[in-house]
């Protein structure tokens, strides 16, 4: 409203000044409205500048340009350039109003992280024979308390399912639209939003500690970690300003002094030197590239990547070597069954076996049996005279038959004639009434996506893979060489897993970054080694989002490609702005300096510019 109240104004001041002969005073009064209604905040915020010791700023220079063009009009043998001095301070309003808006829909890409944040807990406490729900704040709530969360809520705190089920809505904190069934017993994280059924939950952590919490915390400090770019363009500025504030005192007082007729020509020297105050101003810097990181950092959480900071940015859009851990970075991390050798019987009659006498088993192993039969606990079959035999296996009566699961050590206790499996991974052997009846095959599976991740990466540049792990050779091998990748070391523990990070890190060029992926629990040493540490899977796990540099809220390895082509548009953006916003303003400073340049051009140098490498800024939301 102040710009279009200012705009109607100023077309008032220029129809007075061309159909009224007015004196020069009188004719500044009637620009002064247009003036001040526009420009009275820049002008309150350079007088607070200055008052507060920060003078050479962007308001300053716009105040200074434009009450200097005011004034020149009083000088013998001046032009007037009051409508001038009104344009620059409307076209600077136009380019804040721009710069508002861009950095509006960058904290909009922000502020949906926000909507995660849970506003109420229904606390479930028992008085006697009725149950009793009480509404109080989730920072209120304790850790093992029962909360209530009905359909189209947000869960407050993280927890246990102890009733019911339903989906979970975690595009928020996830990027993914596919909703996630959860039922008793599923562990649920704060910020879903809860789509269908009526649910229980039994908090395991206080607020302060929960999904929620920690990843606003993330967000809102995501910002103090300021890219190399930032920080230089900050420290530009400040030493740039006032330089040019000089500068332009000296091209307004030294060549009227030196050329013999200094009451003729200052005024030719002042108005070009306030040009030059117009457009040496570095707002198009010092707003376009923190506005492109900010935006870069946005559109990143929207695909479910929390980036810890512009500095973060940088190095990832330089990185030319990705470590992966492999369990529960490229594989799922749970043993599954992948492959059935039955002898005497068929595949399912050999995994109904096997999960029969693991079913009582607490071992990893023992639950991959399980799942892969997933009916042994419903068909009825008798379960007796259960013995489990230490470093050998279990053996148990599934009804009138002995069957024996284990590895090689319990076939030769029990005297049956087994054989070896070629096929990569844990042998579980099975034997029926003293015979060998086959084998099943478990593995730590390759996730989905983990081939199309080194695929992406190969395809943006990424010059070498490595794979580091404490699995067993034949293990690494199989996983390394079905993802193709360049370079993999096994029977890893932590510190050397550390060591060769080290190795890596002296190796790689001098202008490229290493990155390491891990599940952000028991890699923490090696992610804090790394040029930037990337938590995989980090969904409900403090450990990574404390420990790592860049979260990816879900269980994909492709999300490291897209974090990498997010971070190397959101730096080519802001390199744009620098070298677009440098090249017009010294080649206007240029022409200014020689007389051949005008406020027109002046006002496009600075707005202009501004406007345009904002507008430029604002792709990196897409």
């Amino acid at each position: 409203m102040l710009i279009i109240g200012s705009v109607l104004l100023l077309i008032v001041a220029i129809a007075v000044e061309h159909y009224c002969q007015l004196p020069t005073w009188q004719l500044l009064l009637a620009y002064l409205p247009a003036y001040l209604l526009v420009g009275h905040e820049t002008l309150k915020e350079a007088a607070e500048g200055i008052a507060h010791g920060d003078v050479f700023n962007e308001h300053f220079l716009m105040a200074v340009a434009t009450i200097g063009a005011l004034c020149i009009g009083f000088l013998p043998g001046a032009d007037t350039e009051f409508a001038e001095a009104v344009f620059v301070m409307l076209f600077f309003q136009i380019g804040e109003l721009f710069e508002g808006y861009a950095e509006g829909k960058s904290r909009d890409s922000i502020a949906h992280l926000m909507d995660i944040r849970p506003d109420v807990a229904h606390v479930a406490t028992s008085d006697h024979a009725d149950e009793v729900v009480k509404d109080v704040s989730p920072d209120k709530v304790e850790k093992d308390s029962v909360i209530i969360v009905r359909p189209g809520e947000k869960v407050p705190l993280d927890g246990i399912v102890i009733d019911g089920a339903s989906s979970l809505n975690t595009v928020a904190l996830t990027g993914e639209s596919m909703p996630r069934e959860v039922y008793a017993g599923d562990e649920v994280i704060s910020g879903c939003i809860n789509l269908s059924g009526l649910i229980r939950v039994r908090t395991t952590k206080p607020y302060g500690e929960s999904t929620v919490s920690k990843i606003l915390q993330l967000v809102e400090h995501a910002s103090e970690n300021k890219s190399k770019s930032e920080t230089f363009i900050t420290r530009f500025a400040r030493i740039y300003t006032p330089i040019v504030v000089f500068a332009a005192i000296a091209l307004a007082l030294l060549p009227p002094l030196f050329s013999g007729n200094f009451a003729t020509s200052f005024p030719v020297w002042l108005y070009r030197a306030l040009m030059f105050l117009v457009v040496s101003c570095p707002c198009a810097l010092v707003i376009s590239v923190p506005l492109s990181f900010f935006g870069g950092i946005g559109g990143a959480s929207r695909n479910g990547i929390l980036v810890k900071g512009a500095n973060y940015m940088d190095i990832l859009a330089k990185t030319g070597t990705v470590v992966f851990d492999k369990t529960g970075t490229l594989t799922h991390g749970k043993f599954a069954v992948e492959a059935v050798h039955p002898d005497t019987c068929d595949e399912q009659q050999l995994l109904h076996l096997a999960a029969h006498v693991e079913h009582f088993s607490t071992h990893p192993i023992g639950a991959a049996l399980r799942d892969a039969f997933p009916n042994e606990a419903t068909d009825g079959c008798k379960i007796t005279q259960v013995e489990e035999v230490a470093g050998k296996g279990i053996k148990a009566r599934v009804g009138d038959d002995e069957v024996c699961v284990g590895n090689t050590k319990m076939m030769e206790t029990i005297g049956a004639d087994w054989h070896d499996c070629t096929h990569p991974g844990t042998i579980i052997h099975v034997a029926i009434n003293g015979s060998y009846a086959g084998h099943i095959v478990i593995n730590d599976l390759v996730k989905e996506d983990s081939a199309e991740a080194l695929r992406t990466l190969k395809e943006l540049g990424i010059a070498k893979t490595v794979m580091l792990t404490g699995d067993r050779r034949e293990v690494g091998e199989r996983v390394a060489n079905q993802l193709q990748i360049d370079e993999y070391h096994t029977e890893l523990l932590p510190n050397d897993k550390v060591e060769h990070v080290a190795r890596l890190l002296r190796e790689k060029p001098k202008d490229s970054f290493l990155a390491f992926v891990g599940d952000g629990i028991n890699d923490a040493p090696v992610l804090a080694s790394a040029d930037v540490g990337i938590a995989m899977g980090a969904l409900g796990s403090d450990a990574a989002i404390e420990a790592a540099d860049v979260v990816l809220m879900d269980d994909k390895p492709s999300k490291i490609a897209l974090a990498i082509r997010i971070a190397r548009k959101t730096t080519a953006i802001a390199r744009q702005n620098v070298a677009f916003a440098i090249g017009i303003k010294v080649g206007v400073l240029a022409l200014a300096s020689c007389g051949l340049a005008t406020m027109w051009m002046a006002v496009f140098a600075d707005v202009g510019v501004t406007v345009l490498a904002v507008l430029n800024a604002m792709r990196t939301l897409k």
